[in-house]
């Protein structure tokens, strides 16, 4: 399992970094408040749940996708102050709407030893295993 999700890292990085001028990570951020549906804007912590990784390594992604253009933080009008939600700027949005069919391409290539069936047998399993270890934020 170990060796495939460093193939499979390695495939998505290749994607993003090489392809589409985008830092690890960085995709991963574009899409989640793509997801989010309109405004695209998540609270810091609702997007820390979301995508799964450090709050430390989310403030620095936020950082330089930032500067880019990519994303703001944002604080809502009328409510508290110390509340910052990151959103995507109308750029951002363009970005996840231009990469979002090629990654998805990328999956269907990166998947295309499996016959028709075993993806969706795959992804079963694959949550199955999750959620025995305690992962629930895919059901």
């Amino acid at each position: 399992m170990q060796r495939l999700s460093r193939t499979l890292e390695r495939e998505l990085r290749q994607f993003d970094t090489t392809r589409h001028g985008l830092k690890a990570g960085e995709f991963d951020v574009l899409t989640t408040l793509r997801r989010s549906g309109p405004p695209y804007r998540m609270t810091a912590g609702a997007f820390l749940k979301a995508s799964m990784i450090t709050s430390g390594a989310v403030t620095r992604r936020i950082d330089r996708m930032e500067v880019r253009g990519l994303v703001e933080r944002v604080r809502p009008q009328g409510g508290d102050r110390r509340s910052v939600q990151i959103q995507l700027t109308e750029k951002g949005k363009q970005e996840a709407d231009a990469l979002f069919p090629q990654h998805l391409e990328n999956e269907v290539r990166m998947l295309s030893a499996l016959g028709r069936e075993e993806p969706d047998e795959l992804a079963r399993l694959l949550r199955k295993l999750l959620e025995s270890h305690g992962d629930t934020s895919l059901t």
